[in-house]
C-alpha cells in the first residue's frame, strides 16, 4: 500500500488556509453579522448541503454510533457547538492578532491533552519543532517588535478565544478515540446535527436580545463561505489527518495560521508584506519540518499502536 503522508499534509495545509480565511472574514464583518447567528447558519447550511450524501451512510452506522454516543456527542458539542461559536464571539470583542496568537498554543494543549488522556509521549522533534513554529508566530504577531508582546492586554473577548482554544485541544484529542469504521463523512454528519442543536438555543437568546442578521449580498456570502471550507472541508480534511498522523502532528500545522493570515491580509486588504512576515514564515517552515517531516520514531510507534487497536475493534465487531 502506498504511504499517505503526503496527502495528509496537503490537507493540513489546505485546512489551515480555510480556517485563516475564517478568522480574516470573521473579524471583517463582526457588525454586520452578529457571532452566534453566523455560527447557527454556518453548521446549518453546512449541514444541508452535506446532508443527501451522508444520510444512507448515517443510518447504516447508527448501531455503532450508539455504542459511542457520548463520545459523538462530546465531539459534536467540543468542534461544532463551542469551538467557533466561542470565536466568533471573541472577536467582537478582541483584535484579529490576539485571536491569532492565541489560536497558535493549540499545539501546545493538543499534545498536553494527548498525553493525559491518550498517553501520548512528545518526541524530541516535536518540541523543537513547536517552539520554532511558537517563535515564527510570535515574530509575525508582534511585528517582530517584543514591545508589542508586552502591550497586549487582555480582554473578555481573549477570554472566550482561549476557551475555543481548550475546546479545540479536547476535539482534537478525543478524535482518537473513535473506531476507524466511524471516522470521516459519517461522523462529520453526526457531529454537525448534533453540534446545531446545542447552539439553537444560544441563537435563540441572542435573536431574543435583538441582535438579528439582516439579508444581503455581505451576510451571505460570509454564510456561504464559512459553510461551505471552513466547516465541511476543512474539518473532513482535520479528521483524516487526525486519523493518519495523530494529534500532535497535525496540531503543528496550526501555526500556519498566522502565516496565511498575512498573506491573505496583503492579497485582500492591501496590508503590505515586511521583512518580519518572510522570517516568521520561515520559522514556522522550520519548526514544522522538525516535528513532522522528519518520521519520529515515537510516532512510527504510535502509529503501529494504532493499527493493532483498528484491528482489535474489527475482530470485536465481527462477533
Amino acid at each position: 500500500m502506498k504511504p499517505r503522508w503526503p496527502s495528509a499534509y496537503l490537507l493540513l495545509v489546505l485546512t489551515t488556509l480555510f480556517w485563516s480565511g475564517n478568522f480574516v472574514l470573521a473579524r471583517a464583518v463582526h457588525l454586520q453579522v452578529p457571532p452566534i447567528g453566523l455560527s447557527f447558519w454556518r453548521w446549518s447550511l453546512a449541514g444541508l448541503i452535506l446532508l443527501p450524501f451522508v444520510w444512507r451512510n448515517m443510518a447504516a452506522k447508527w448501531s455503532l454510533v450508539r455504542c459511542h454516543l457520548l463520545l459523538v456527542i462530546a465531539l459534536a458539542l467540543l468542534g461544532v457547538s463551542s469551538f467557533n461559536t466561542l470565536v466568533y464571539l471573541g472577536l467582537q470583542t478582541t483584535t484579529a492578532s490576539n485571536g491569532v496568537l492565541l489560536q497558535s498554543i493549540i499545539p501546545l494543549v493538543i499534545i498536553l491533552l494527548s498525553r493525559l488522556i491518550l498517553g501520548l509521549l512528545v518526541t524530541a522533534g516535536q518540541g523543537l519543532g513547536i517552539l520554532a513554529s511558537l517563535l515564527g508566530v510570535l515574530i509575525i504577531i508582534t511585528r517582530g517588535d517584543l514591545q508589542v508582546l508586552l502591550q497586549l492586554a487582555v480582554t473578555r473577548g481573549d477570554l472566550l478565544v482561549l476557551a475555543a482554544v481548550i475546546a479545540w485541544g479536547f476535539y482534537s484529542t478525543l478524535l482518537k478515540k473513535l473506531p476507524t469504521a466511524l471516522r470521516g463523512l459519517p461522523l462529520l454528519g453526526y457531529t454537525i446535527a448534533i453540534g446545531v442543536v446545542g447552539i439553537a438555543p444560544f441563537y435563540a437568546w441572542e435573536i431574543a436580545q435583538g441582535t438579528r442578521m439582516t439579508l444581503s449580498a455581505v451576510t451571505l456570502t460570509s454564510v456561504g463561505y464559512v459553510a461551505i471550507f471552513p466547516s465541511l472541508l476543512a474539518y473532513l480534511f482535520w479528521n483524516r489527518a487526525i486519523e493518519q498522523l495523530g494529534p500532535n502532528r497535525s496540531g503543528q500545522f496550526i501555526h500556519l495560521m498566522p502565516v496565511f493570515g498575512s498573506l491573505l491580509s496583503v492579497s485582500f486588504l492591501g496590508e503590505r508584506l515586511h521583512l518580519y512576515h518572510l522570517v516568521g514564515i520561515l520559522f514556522v517552515a522550520a519548526g514544522i519540518y522538525i516535528a513532522t517531516l522528519r518520521g519520529d520514531r515515537g510516532q512510527e510507534t504510535e502509529g503501529r499502536r494504532q493499527k493493532t487497536e483498528d484491528r482489535r475493534q474489527k475482530i470485536e465487531g465481527r462477533r
